[in-house]
């Protein structure tokens, strides 16, 4: 019987086959691994081995020697890699050598969204020699929220913290001030 259909109960004979969890699937998420330097590509074959879905997003660059050119795959986030994995196989992703710590984010470790994985594994097949660029807010720059209960709303920046972005949104003759994740802001 399968764990997750709570309260139903019967009676099962020892040689009868527990059924699989359907809600298995649902609940595996992608989780950042923070790895060692230069390490990522051996990592993500470590957890491939142990059989943990993993991804490390890699970059297609043309190097050229004196004699030479030569297509380098070299990952994209230098020391992460992304895994999928459920809540009770985070220790045998851990464990992993290579892997210092799962990245965190508000005290829980940060889960990506399979839309944006699936971006960037787009991404990288269609283009080479991709560069990452974080985007910089400063104080007046005018941004759009993309998440929470003010998503759409266009503000001014105030003020950025670390990971916070204090925002003006003037809307009904008002001047709201929020303090919103840096994450879910957008230039306007």
């Amino acid at each position: 019987m399968c764990s997750c259909q709570l309260g139903q109960k019967r009676k099962t004979h020892v040689t009868e086959r527990a059924e699989p969890c359907k809600a298995t699937a649902m609940s595996k998420k992608w989780l950042a691994v923070y790895s060692r330097p230069r390490w990522e590509k051996k990592v993500d074959r470590l957890l491939a081995e142990k059989g943990i879905e993993s991804y490390c997003p890699l970059n297609k660059i043309r190097r050229k020697w004196s004699d030479r050119l030569k297509l380098v795959e070299e990952p994209l986030f230098k020391s992460y890699v992304f895994v999928k994995v459920e809540d009770a196989d985070r220790t045998a992703v851990r464990m992993t050598p290579g892997v210092l710590n799962f990245v965190y984010w508000d005290g829980k470790p940060a889960v990506i969204r399979e839309k944006e994985i699936q971006a960037i594994r787009r991404f990288l097949d269609e283009y080479e020699n991709v560069e990452i660029i974080p985007m910089d807010l400063s104080p007046d720059q005018r941004v759009k929220v993309t998440g929470g209960v003010l998503m759409d709303q266009e503000g001014k920046i105030l003020r950025v913290n670390r990971k916070i972005a204090k925002v003006a949104i003037d809307s009904l003759g008002y001047i709201l001030i929020a303090h919103i994740e840096r994450t879910k802001l957008t230039s306007a």
